[in-house]
């Protein structure tokens, strides 16, 4: 499969401080890719250089093979939600996808078809503001989702939501993967991972592991909680010991 993404020795200094350090990966067409790590492991800085949000200091990151800013239309390419829902708290769901779809040339039809998408048809013309955590994490999806991307980049799209939420969430992911699509996602919730990923990236400023969720598991470390502990508190043991 194809490679949609790709980061090579990405890296990002403030003052001084290298917050992430010759960063590598690829995530292909058909897969759902996780990016793992512990608070201010450098995902957030990752996932902000790969959408030209944050200029890295060394390294590349391409997205089907150009950097984002040089993408012609890159909601059409990469559907993005790393944020809050996007859009004045007093506009409606409907109102705030179609003023997305309007902005990234989105085909006819596409508003309805990401309603139904992200089930939210019965709360399209609910204010942002009184919508649920889960809800909002939903439209903030939809709102990737308008230009019927190839690619998606998601930053902990499962908070908020209750178990139905995620299990809705898990089958989407799933069902873009298998249709082609390529899917980067950050999360927090091992357990979730492990049945929704195909690849798993596990960064601590570097990465530490970029391979097949497979790769990590086996009889001692069958739960991937139990594997990325492991694989975190073994490194940095090492590191002490050759300080």
């Amino acid at each position: 499969m194809k490679s949609l993404i790709v980061c090579t020795d990405l890296t990002k200094e403030y003052g001084g401080f290298r917050a992430v350090d010759r960063v590598s990966f690829e995530v292909t067409a058909g897969s759902v890719t996780a990016l793992l790590g512990r608070n201010g492991c450098g995902k957030s800085t990752t996932l902000r250089m790969l959408l030209g949000l944050t200029a890295p200091t060394a390294g590349s990151a391409l997205i089907d093979g150009v950097p984002y800013r040089e993408l012609p239309c890159p909601a059409r390419v990469v559907g993005a939600a790393i944020t809050d829902v996007p859009g004045h708290p007093a506009l409606t769901v409907r109102a705030q996808l179609s003023l997305v779809a309007e902005a990234v040339g989105a085909r006819p039809g596409a508003v309805d078809e990401v309603l139904r998408t992200i089930d939210l048809e019965e709360a399209e013309y609910r204010r942002i503001d009184v919508l649920s955590l889960g809800m909002r994490q939903r439209l903030s999806l939809g709102c990737a989702l308008v230009g019927s991307p190839r690619i998606l980049v998601l930053d902990e799209p499962a908070n908020g939501l209750d178990p139905d939420g995620i299990r809705w969430l898990r089958r989407f992911l799933r069902s873009f993967a298998d249709g082609g699509g390529a899917v980067l996602v950050s999360s927090h919730s091992l357990d979730e991972v492990q049945r929704t990923a195909d690849h798993v990236v596990v960064l601590d400023r570097t990465v530490r592991y970029a391979g097949p969720l497979d790769g990590l598991l086996d009889d001692a470390h069958a739960s991937l909680d139990d594997a990325f502990h492991h694989l975190l508190d073994g490194a940095h043991h090492h590191e002490g010991a050759a300080a």
